[in-house]
């Protein structure tokens, strides 16, 4: 059985997407981004700080969903531009230990202000 997880006080989706969608102990998680979701704006205009919130509201979705940081084996990144993909690892060295999870990291072309998308799967223990 799948069931979604829409966690209160963490950014609604904003199109025809879950939050999350937990099936067993597996946690699929979408995209997070760096907007403070009570206000709906955007933390900064820099790429560590919208990291920061992103992997914020990402904590917050997998809480929701009865997982936490350490149950995450994936994650996938999503920046802007090259040069980005090194910016995100400080932020991302903050909230993950080691072992990391594996990851991916792509440019994209991302909308308005924003410069980093995460998404990832966690396997609740």
């Amino acid at each position: 059985m799948t069931s979604a997880v829409l966690v209160p006080g963490s950014p609604a989706p904003s199109g025809p997407f879950s939050q999350a969608l937990v099936r067993g102990n597996i946690v699929a998680l979408s995209g997070q981004v760096g907007m403070d979701p009570r206000t709906r704006e955007y933390v900064s205009d820099d790429v560590p700080g919208q990291t920061r919130q992103a992997l914020a509201n990402l904590r917050a979705v997998l809480e929701g969903a009865g997982a936490s940081i350490a149950d995450v084996i994936t994650v996938r990144v999503f920046v802007t531009k090259e040069e980005h993909i090194k910016l995100v690892n400080e932020p991302y060295k903050e909230v993950f230990a080691e072992p990391y999870p594996a990851r991916t990291a792509v440019v994209v072309g991302l909308p308005g202000r924003m410069l980093v998308e995460i998404d990832a799967i966690a396997v609740k223990v």
